[in-house]
């Protein structure tokens, strides 16, 4: 038997979820900021546990 793996999100896929511009999301990639990017066939690719994890890091560190 083998373990399923979780689907990677495109950028728009998590542009969608986090409510922000695709070009902000590169412009986090470029600072360094946001959650972790895979390079996946030239495309970035987000796990939906990665970002969560991000996003939860970050909660109250902002305002």
């Amino acid at each position: 038997m083998t373990a399923r793996r979780e689907q990677l999100w495109t950028i728009e896929d998590l542009s969608d979820f986090l409510q922000k511009p695709v070009k902000t999301l590169y412009d986090w990639r470029h600072k360094k900021y946001g959650p972790p990017a895979y390079l996946v066939g030239g495309s970035l690719r987000y796990s939906p546990k990665k970002v969560q994890e991000w996003l939860d890091s970050t909660m109250g560190q902002e305002g």
